[in-house]
């Protein structure tokens, strides 16, 4: 009985000494942000987003650049950049879009180096992927493209060879 009232009182003890700190921190936290240092953390990272967005813009033509000469079979009609961008953890700006007036089906990402202004990366959707690849590099495999053909639903085999520039 006297270890259980021992405990017991232990566990008060405890929850009365956490419940204090997270007051007392809970009031710190009141006071650093009525001070306004959290207001310059939001302007800075504001700031960065702002000088993300103008290297976005200014990159814009480098990433339409990089979207024509993965299209070999010239099946890009118009770009449209989504609006805003992101800063990924690791600092790259996230800008992306999409081709053709498909958001869902024909659209790309591209990686920005802030520092360098220069795309580190570019990543595509898999029907706008399938749209750049050059069968030319499989000749001697023609059954590559002929089982891939075949993968496809009829309407989106006659569509794919009409954008690749196969078939009117």
């Amino acid at each position: 009985m006297k270890n259980t009232l021992k405990v017991l009182f232990a566990l008060i003890v405890i929850i009365i000494i956490s419940v204090v700190v997270l007051l007392i921190q809970h009031d710190k936290q009141n006071k650093t942000s009525d001070s306004g240092g959290n207001n310059t953390v939001q302007e800075k990272e504001k700031s960065d987003q702002q000088k993300a967005e103008e290297l976005a813009e200014k990159m814009k033509p480098k990433i339409e650049e990089d979207l024509h000469e993965m299209d070999i079979h010239q099946f890009i009609k118009d770009i449209t950049f989504k609006k805003g961008v992101t800063i990924s953890p690791m600092g790259y700006i996230i800008v992306k879009g999409y081709v053709n007036d498909e958001p869902e089906k024909f659209n790309f990402s591209a990686s920005l180096k802030y520092r360098t202004n220069e795309i580190s990366s570019m990543s595509y959707s898999y029907e706008l992927s399938i749209r750049f690849r050059d069968w030319g590099k499989y000749k001697d495999e023609p059954e590559l493209k002929e089982n891939f053909l075949k993968s496809l639903p009829k309407k989106e085999r006659e569509q794919y060879l009409k954008d690749i520039g196969e078939k009117e």
